[in-house]
């Protein structure tokens, strides 16, 4: 089987991670129902702006997570089916005073 025709833009990606986390979460305090709010309508305009590049064959899968920045630590894993050759992930993390918000873009190709 061949290739994408079209890679995925990862740093293109990357840069609209940067610019929702950021522009969404820049002045937000954390409090935990509007982050659970906002961590969905981060997660939904990610997806739109990636698909909007129109990236012919590609599943994308967005992963947000909004936490308390409180002297503690957390692990987050996660394990897919994967073809290294065509497909890959975008990941972004964004921390001010008092939350960090993580994004993970996953783009899986589909034959």
């Amino acid at each position: 089987p061949s290739g994408p025709p079209k890679r995925f833009p990862v740093a293109v990606v990357d840069e609209i991670l940067k610019d929702v986390l950021g522009s969404y979460l820049r002045e937000q305090p954390y409090e935990p129902a509007r982050c659970r709010d906002m961590a969905k309508d981060i997660a939904e305009v990610i997806k739109a702006r990636v698909k909007d590049l129109m990236i012919p064959r590609y599943k994308i899968v967005v992963v947000t997570h909004i936490g308390q920045l409180n002297e503690q630590s957390m692990q987050i894993g996660s394990r897919c089916l994967w073809d290294p050759a065509s497909d890959t992930f975008s990941s972004y993390v964004f921390k001010n005073t008092s939350l960090f918000g993580l994004a993970n873009v996953y783009a899986v190709y589909f034959e």
